[in-house]
């Protein structure tokens, strides 16, 4: 087991380098830092990223530091997943496909006592990979148009320390503290009648960010759970050049070249999530979350469109037989979710909405808690419409969580 982790990180690792590389490539993603992205750990791609209150018994769950609070002792868990996404575009001329490889994540956790335990992860928080031709766009105040053109690549990073605390049997208390890193490359051109602009710029975002969460067990088949994700800003600046030309001549204007400069920053909303999880006898498990994140209060704009508060509906479901726990086939456990996203995006009054159904499968390695996770969704984002464009994804995860005995002396030599 040590020797496999071993491995897996060093694979990983020497792959971190393209951390700052597109992972995704929606369209809607030239807003703001990106599309916010999806890191979701063990089985929780499954069940649609449901699982507030579920603890980290059997794998790490990132959606709440107090999960740690309900570790088992002497285990050490490893976990790393990726994600691989057909998407086809499609507005009210044309459509297109585009295929997509992304890395998920890396992150392993322990306890620190028999009540407490300690998880550090890496993962992506947002993903810029957009590219757009000839968009028209009403000029302010005016009846005429300008024409955009822009592609855009990079996105921002998370390393993510969580702590959970055990507080006697039935509640936990956790605490994480993220630190968000990385940058995006813009390039846009703006043409009015004959006249371009070209601008090119780098932006580069730091930041850091606390997240408090708790779960209680009501009883030994009841869980509930919170979150709550403090509002934070990411400092700014950007490196830009600027060119100026009439179309079809060679002459042009430089008006800038790689001038360093502030830029706005970018504000994070306060976000909090509520959620339950119901084991029933036949090994049925049922988690259901919501989530809000006040973009409003941002008070933030965007040239393309504006910002509104988020809601976020999650439900999941689990079975695993488990009858004999000797048999591999009774172990292996079947999963399925759907939710709905309304977006936090508003452009020309319409939000960009996001719903989503998951399959998955949990395949039992060794006789630990290691499972390797596979997963479909099946979504839309978007609309069709005059301006807008419509997202259908299919998307395959798998993730590998791993699951160690260690710190265990011997008793033979």
């Amino acid at each position: 087991m040590k020797n496999t982790i071993i491995i897996i990180s060093f694979l990983i690792l020497t792959s971190l380098s393209n951390y700052a590389q597109s992972l995704s490539s929606s369209p809607y993603s030239v807003f703001g830092v990106g599309s916010l992205y999806d890191s979701d750990f063990g089985s929780i791609p499954a069940i649609r990223s449901s699982g507030v209150a579920l603890p980290s018994s059997r794998f790490i769950n990132n959606l709440n530091p107090a999960s740690l609070g309900f570790m088992y002792q002497n285990h050490f868990m490893f976990d790393v997943g990726g994600n691989a996404i057909q998407t086809s575009y499609q507005d009210v001329s044309r459509k297109e496909n585009r295929n997509n490889v992304q890395f998920s994540h890396i992150a392993f956790a322990f306890p620190l006592s028999t009540k407490s335990a300690v998880s550090v992860a890496l993962k992506p928080y947002s993903s810029a990979g957009f590219k757009i031709a000839d968009y028209k766009l009403p000029i302010q105040d005016s009846n005429e148009e300008y024409t955009l053109s822009a592609s855009g690549t990079g996105g921002l990073n998370d390393f993510d320390v969580s702590y959970g605390y055990r507080i006697g049997k039935k509640l936990s208390l956790g605490l994480s503290a993220s630190l968000l890193f990385g940058s995006t490359k813009d390039e846009r051109e703006y043409v009015i009648s004959n006249s371009v602009t070209a601008i090119n710029k780098e932006s580069s975002y730091n930041g850091a960010r606390l997240n408090l969460g708790t779960q209680f067990k009501v009883d030994s088949t009841f869980t509930i759970g919170a979150n709550f994700k403090s509002p934070t800003r990411l400092n700014a600046t950007k490196v830009q050049s600027v060119v100026t030309y009439n179309a079809g001549l060679e002459a042009s204007n430089t008006i800038e070249t790689n001038v360093n400069s502030d830029t706005d920053d970018y504000y994070l909303p306060f976000e909090f999530s509520v959620g339950f999880n119901k084991q029933f006898r036949n090994n049925l498990s049922v988690s259901a979350d919501y989530e809000k994140a006040l973009w409003e209060n941002t008070k933030q704009a965007d040239l393309y469109g504006s910002y509104l508060n988020q809601d976020k509906f999650k439900l999941g479901f689990s079975y695993r037989k488990e009858k004999n726990p000797r048999s591999y086939f009774d172990r292996i456990q079947f999963s399925t979710g759907l939710n709905y996203d309304t977006g936090f995006l508003e452009i020309d009054h319409k939000r960009i909405v996001n719903t989503a159904v998951s399959f998955g499968v949990s395949l039992p390695i060794e006789n630990t808690f290691s499972m390797l996770n596979i997963s479909y969704s099946y979504g839309q984002k978007g609309r069709v419409s005059n301006g807008l464009i419509k997202e259908n994804y299919h998307k395959i995860s798998v993730n590998l969580s791993l699951d160690g005995i260690w710190f265990v002396k011997r008793k033979i030599e």
